[in-house]
């Protein structure tokens, strides 16, 4: 494995090598090596743990909050589900080779469209080391080689996990140089591995908008952004409301620091005024603070709901402020929730056009016209109906893991699997063809 001794142009140009070979190496080898990294998690789960805490007492005298401090933890059950989904990831289709298209053209040429690995993939990551792992082993199985490149705030517990997953999977036979971390050098070194072009094929940053400007700025290798996720709920004016209640409760507290939490609660003004007191009561139990358009704070007022920016929730009351225009564009990351009242699903598709970041969307309705109006309507990876939007995840969607979510359109959207891993080649054949 390449360490902080190497350089980043020595790391990725070990990575170039080896994914010269991962591209033609069996799937059976590389199940093999997936399975080596899954129990060699499991039998040093008391070193990680130990290096994790290192980076949690760091975090703490650092006071980074509660939100990242729950995305840096590690405990055994975090661990035992980071080596579960190694696994599921081995137990999936290997993608490469995998027949896209094909046909015989008049001339008697046969095409295929076949898929074939990227090659060096480089992620940059902020807080969760649990992406060191699912980031190596969906690289591994698509036939990639991996440079990692985490955060300052998870460099023991990141270091530990890459150590032990590159060496589990060398010893299994796969190349040396096929997982690398980088660590140490800040924005500089962040500039230098956006511009290996001669060795790194992809980076996928997945982190804060912080991040994705400070490669916007440099990047000469092409990138995928796993961004930030402004997600919405829209309640429509036919919602069952016990259901709404219970999906908007999951989307917002289920892991409040997540990119798929709900960040925006849009209610359809017919519902309003049944939905908005029982809704408000239910999240101020749960400790969520509500930034509030006007209709939503005059019916909480009515209701005796409101107890004030300054107050602290008491029985059926919740903190309540005024919303600004920056509340509706903000990905809070806690437990605080936009709120308003809107007259259409038109208006709940313009507002979500307006703020959203493109990641995760949800109607609640038992109408299929705006069902369906607002799927076509609504511009994101993931658009949901009836559902919370904390289902957008590689793991949920049958991807074994995922490396993040992505909000682009080319090539590769929302969650960035096996196949969005994946280029594609043309083989074509022929029998002593020559073009007339």
């Amino acid at each position: 494995m390449a360490t902080a001794v190497s350089t980043v142009a020595e790391t990725c140009s070990a990575a170039k090598r080896a994914a010269r070979v991962l591209a033609r190496t069996d799937t059976a080898v590389k199940d093999a090596a997936l399975e080596a990294i899954a129990s060699a998690l499991i039998e040093r789960t008391e070193e990680i743990l130990a290096a994790n805490e290192r980076d949690m007492q760091l975090g703490r005298d650092a006071d980074i909050g509660s939100a990242l401090l729950d995305r840096l933890r590690l405990d055994e059950g975090r661990v035992a589900g980071i080596a579960a989904a190694v696994r599921r990831i081995a137990a999936l289709a290997d993608p490469v080779g995998e027949v896209i298209d094909g046909h015989r053209l008049p001339n008697g040429l046969d095409v295929r469209k076949v898929r074939v690995p990227l090659g060096v993939v480089a992620v940059v990551y902020e807080a969760r080391p649990n992406v060191t792992i699912d980031a190596a082993a969906l690289c591994l199985k698509s036939g990639n080689a991996i440079v990692l490149r985490g955060s300052s705030s998870a460099t023991h517990s990141n270091v530990a996990l890459s150590q032990i997953a590159a060496r589990a999977a060398v010893a299994a036979g796969l190349p040396e140089g096929c997982v690398s971390l980088v660590a140490g050098g800040g924005r500089g070194e962040l500039a230098e591995l956006a511009t290996q072009r001669e060795s790194v094929d992809l980076i996928i940053p997945r982190g804060g908008e912080s991040l994705k400007e400070a490669l916007q700025a440099v990047a000469t290798v092409p990138v995928i952004y796993a961004a930030s996720g402004n997600c919405h709920i829209y309640v429509d004016a036919t919602a069952d409301l016990d259901r709404a209640e219970a999906i908007v409760l999951n989307a917002k507290t289920q892991r409040p620091g997540v990119c798929n939490a709900a960040e925006t609660l849009l209610v359809h003004e017919e519902l309003a005024a049944d939905f908005i007191p029982r809704v408000l009561r239910a999240l101020g139990a749960a400790g969520v603070r509500i930034r509030a358009d006007g209709r939503t704070r005059e019916l909480a007022a009515a209701a005796g709901l409101d107890a004030g920016a300054a107050g602290e929730p008491g029985p059926g009351a919740v903190i309540i402020e005024a919303a600004g225009e920056g509340d509706w564009e903000t990905e809070y990351l806690d437990l605080t929730l936009a709120v308003a009242v809107v007259d259409s699903a038109e208006e709940a598709i313009e507002h979500v056009g307006r703020y959203g970041s493109g990641h995760s969307e949800a109607i609640l309705t038992r109408d299929t016209a705006s069902a369906r109006a607002f799927q076509l309507g609504v511009d994101a990876a993931c658009v949901y109906v009836n559902a919370s939007t904390r289902f957008t995840d590689g793991g949920e969607f049958g991807m074994g893991a995922e490396i993040g979510n992505s909000t682009q359109k080319l090539h590769a959207r929302g969650p960035i699997g096996l196949r969005e891993l994946c280029t594609f080649k043309y083989l074509v054949e022929g029998d002593g063809h020559v073009r007339a």
